[in-house]
């Protein structure tokens, strides 16, 4: 019994500094179609507001950010041309990955519900 209890001791302790490594290096947020700005052209800013309550929050976008739309990788104007099809931006999740180092947005993904893209 006293060994298990040590090596059960033994393997958390070398357990410990592995997990102090973790560490988060984007955060996503799940936002209304109708509260995402998106830039005029494929460098520029995203704006995007988390409640209702809340102010737009504006972030540059990196050089290589993905432009998502029902599961499809898209190049940003089919993105943006695709986009305006979708009537229901209230009930319309988007979502924006924000790498926080670079503090640059990575990802923009649409999830429209209904609307079929080819």
């Amino acid at each position: 019994m006293r060994f298990a209890v040590f090596l059960a001791t033994v393997t958390f302790a070398l357990s410990l500094p592995s997990m102090a490594q973790f560490r988060t290096i984007a955060e996503a947020y799940e936002v209304r179609l109708s509260d995402l700005r998106l830039p005029q052209s494929e460098s520029g800013t995203v704006a995007y507001k988390t409640c209702d309550a809340c102010a737009y929050e504006s972030k540059l976008v990196s050089s290589d950010v993905q432009w998502i739309l029902g599961g499809r990788s898209l190049p940003f104007d089919e993105f943006r041309y695709n986009l305006a099809a979708v009537t229901d931006r209230e009930n319309t999740p988007a979502m924006v990955l924000l790498h926080l180092e670079s503090d640059r947005v990575t990802i923009v993904s649409v999830y429209p519900v209904t609307k079929s893209y080819d």
